[in-house]
């Protein structure tokens, strides 16, 4: 009897010990998984992180310069009725400049193509089509850059070698993707607004009151009252002692760098580097 006692108290035991084992072993399970899951969602936050503090890419906003050279640019997208008046102004002043022309203006207005480049101006690219371009895959990006270039090229026997993006839209791809094809992205550092034609006072306003050595200055080709400004403008700046310059010219040659604001500085020798600006 009590031999059979002691075995049921052995065999109570095991059973409890194996329980306790199963259970353990449970945890033990668990314990891991939750783990893996928890190294999962660390992993996917510090990529989604790591993809948030990455370099954004820039085009060129203005140059760091202090000789007093500026740059003027027109976009050209649709009308073309103001264009050899524009030309006639810059003739006037012994000003050259830069026009970025989309591919559909140039279909349009092959004739006032070739005259830009007659008249000693620089042709930059503005698209194809004119499309919001942060929202185009790379190879669509390539082929709204190439087929522009190709029919400029066409008409002058010159590839453009600046790119400014539509609407001043633009992310890492097209960036990265301009560059690589051998476009320079311009952006613009003083915004005439002209678009919004509020009027010629206000036009010569915004495109003079704060341009300084370096910038690059945003006009449109068709803007109301672009003709009747452009003298003002042109003025204001000789008397700031200012000269015009087309894009290219702005920029300086050999190693460069892009600060945080965009604004594009030549390579010392040995570089430090460059202040962010708050």
């Amino acid at each position: 009897m009590i031999k059979r006692i002691r075995q049921e108290q052995d065999d109570n035991r095991k059973t409890e010990k194996t329980k306790n084992t199963s259970a353990g072993l449970k945890i033990r399970v668990w314990t891991v998984c939750l783990t893996l899951a928890v190294c999962a969602v660390y992993a996917c936050a510090s990529t989604a992180v790591t993809a948030a503090t990455g370099k954004r890419e820039l085009p060129v906003y203005r140059v760091a310069r202090q000789d007093g050279q500026i740059a003027i640019s027109f976009d050209a997208a649709w009308g073309g009725d103001k264009t050899k008046k524009i030309l006639d102004i810059l003739d006037e002043y012994e000003v050259k400049t830069t026009f970025f022309l989309v591919d559909i203006w140039t279909q349009r207005f092959p004739e006032l193509v070739k005259e830009i480049d007659a008249r000693g101006h620089e042709i930059g690219n503005h698209s194809t089509s004119h499309p919001q371009m942060s929202r185009l895959s790379a190879e669509k990006i390539a082929a709204e850059l190439d087929t522009m270039s190709d029919n400029v090229y066409a008409l002058i026997g010159k590839r453009p070698v600046l790119f400014r993006p539509p609407y001043g839209d633009y992310n890492n791809r097209l960036i990265v993707t301009a560059r690589s094809l051998g476009y320079t992205p311009i952006q613009w550092s003083v915004d005439s607004l002209d678009w919004k034609n509020r009027g010629r006072d206000d036009l010569v306003r915004r495109a003079t009151e704060n341009v300084q050595s370096g910038d690059i200055v945003l006009f449109h080709n068709d803007s109301d009252f672009i003709v009747d400004a452009l003298p003002l403008v042109l003025e204001s700046y000789r008397e700031k002692g200012l000269t015009v310059v087309p894009v290219s010219r702005l920029l300086p040659e050999g190693d460069t760098v892009i600060d945080n604001q965009g604004t594009l500085h030549e390579a010392t020798p040995n570089p430090t580097k460059i202040p962010e600006v708050e």
